[in-house]
């Protein structure tokens, strides 16, 4: 921890207008909260998956050869796309022919194919102190032998949070993912269990600064499980605490 604030110190202080007038170290809470959901992978529908579904809907095919004749694609390409139609419900047998489900009408209409994926887990990291969760690389998170004392703006009723909203736990998944928004998206459509698990402290460090150019007193705060500094601390601390810095430091 020491080199790290080492070399955050060189870098705030290459402007010889800023000097550090306090340094700090201290822990915020974060929650491990452990998800399931289910996703789907949302695609822009192709031309030949459009095509068979608008053949259903007008006409009667009661097999797969009868759409390979009208459509004129290889009769083993059709039966793998009706195989794979009829496993997501976008179509049914009824009455020995193939029918579109309102599931496949809302899908054709909307030029959109939705494929349920199996479900999945995820680690998510929840901050009282941002009331939010974090978007975490978990190739981050060390541990540490000797912590230092506890923030002292500590949302206490926010720390004993177990239950979340879904669409924030939606939210803070999608985010975790990362996959940019292209031809093919998978979403997380639904949660399907959450598990609060224990609470990790995980060490901040705090530098207050003089620009002594400007004469205005600051703060940066080093975020360690983020590896970035964090706006939302400074912010919170700004807003605490600046009338007290250029009292004693100015």
């Amino acid at each position: 921890m020491s080199k790290l604030q080492q070399r955050l110190m060189r870098e705030l202080q290459q402007n010889r207008n800023i000097k550090i007038v306090k340094t700090d170290e201290w822990c915020i809470p974060i929650r491990t909260v452990e998800a399931s959901y289910e996703p789907v992978r949302r695609s822009t529908m192709d031309v030949l998956m459009t095509m068979l579904l608008i053949s259903v809907q007008e006409a009667d095919f009661a097999n797969a050869q009868d759409l390979s004749e009208l459509l004129l694609v290889d009769p083993l390409f059709i039966e793998d796309l009706v195989s794979k139609m009829s496993r997501v419900s976008l179509i049914e047998q009824e009455e020995g022919f193939y029918r579109l489900t309102s599931k496949g009408q809302q899908q054709l209409e909307r030029g959109i194919f939705e494929e349920e994926l199996e479900v999945e887990m995820a680690n998510l990291y929840y901050s009282p102190c941002h009331l939010a969760f974090l978007t975490v690389d978990e190739g981050n998170i060390e541990e540490y032998d000797d912590l230092p004392e506890l923030y002292r703006y500590v949302d206490e009723e926010a720390e004993k949070q177990e239950q979340f909203d879904e669409a924030v736990l939606i939210e803070a998944l999608q985010q975790e993912d990362g996959e940019e928004a292209g031809a093919s998206q998978k979403i997380v459509a639904k949660i399907v269990q959450t598990d609060a698990k224990q609470i990790n402290d995980s060490p901040c460090l705090e530098f207050v600064l003089h620009d002594k150019e400007q004469d205005i007193v600051f703060v940066r705060v080093w975020n360690t499980l983020l590896n970035q500094w964090d706006p939302h601390l400074e912010q919170q601390l700004t807003e605490k605490e600046q009338l007290e810095w250029r009292k004693q430091y100015l």
